[in-house]
């Protein structure tokens, strides 16, 4: 995704139909999708189920692979414009440039045939207990998880998911993996830091102009504006950000299978090589390759 053949690729794109596609909902933020189109409240009825008592220590080999999440999972814009790539996710690609989690840990004879991308694109929290049964259907020795930067990427901040509720939500998930693949191992990555992508992103007149668009607005709003207010409203979300990652570290360590990525994803600064040059927000194959071998590092830690 580097070099100016792929820019000038993707400028060849209109701006009037990526207009039009981006407020078909298909990005994070959108407002013309409703702010309540990509997932329902959570329905508060669930008990998350007690972890079982894990028989072995972390298996570094695992025999396969399920992904949940959203479109970071799915690769999006990280070939082409407004298109999921998988065969790039970081989690679950085929592609040995990227050289994903599961190329790395099952390798090339498997990856194809023992490991599964259930995340969507555009999916929220309140969304991940039905990926989450999916993947214990598919009976996996790990299943990873990133999840949670749509919920605090909406057209305002008064529209980011409430912590509760996104905490609710991730316990349920467990949950409903825990019922179907009880000895199934977890891998959370943390949220990324948006506002990190904004300091990367606004100094681009070409991430400037699709952000116009309407990419994360509670984030991305009026890039150019360092005034009170704006800051105000990114400090916001960036708190907001900061307090979904302390849940995903908080649940995962009452569920001894589970490991949390400890902030690397956060704390990862992105450049803007590792970004979709199509929304200057996504992964492109670098950054995708860079998620990797960030949950690489951490899976395989002892």
């Amino acid at each position: 995704m580097r070099g100016r053949r792929e820019f000038r690729t993707a400028r060849r794109v209109t701006f009037r139909a990526t207009a039009a596609l981006l407020c078909a909902g298909v990005l994070f933020g959108c407002t013309a999708a409703g702010p309540d189109a990509a997932a329902p409240a959570p329905t508060r009825t669930a008990k998350p189920a007690p972890s079982p008592t894990p028989t072995s220590l972390w298996d570094v080999s695992p025999a396969s692979v399920a992904a949940v999440g959203d479109s970071v999972t799915r690769a999006f814009d990280a070939c082409a414009v407004l298109a999921d790539c998988p065969e790039v996710s970081w989690a679950t690609g085929t592609d040995t440039a990227v050289n994903s989690l599961a190329l790395r840990l099952l390798g090339p004879e498997k990856v194809a045939t023992r490991s599964w991308n259930l995340a969507r694109t555009g999916a929220r929290m309140a969304e991940l207990p039905e990926q989450m049964a999916g993947a214990a259907a598919e009976k996996p020795e790990l299943v990873t998880v990133m999840m949670g930067a749509n919920d605090a990427c909406r057209p305002t901040p008064e529209l980011m998911t409430p912590v509760a509720d996104f905490r609710f939500s991730f316990e349920t998930a467990l949950a409903r993996l825990r019922a179907g693949a009880p000895k199934a191992q977890v891998y959370v990555s943390s949220v990324p830091d948006l506002r990190h992508l904004w300091s990367t992103g606004r100094v681009s007149p070409a991430g400037l102009r699709v952000w116009k668009l309407g990419i994360c607005g509670s984030m991305l709003a009026d890039a150019e504006d360092l005034g009170p207010a704006a800051e105000r409203r990114r400090t916001r979300v960036r708190e907001r950000v900061v307090a979904y990652n302390e849940v995903l570290k908080e649940v995962c360590a009452g569920d001894e299978r589970c490991r949390y990525d400890g902030g690397a994803v956060f704390g990862f600064r992105f450049d803007g090589g590792q970004l979709s040059p199509w929304d200057w927000f996504h992964p492109s194959r670098d950054g995708q390759s860079r998620l990797a071998e960030l949950a690489y590092r951490r899976i395989t830690k002892e």
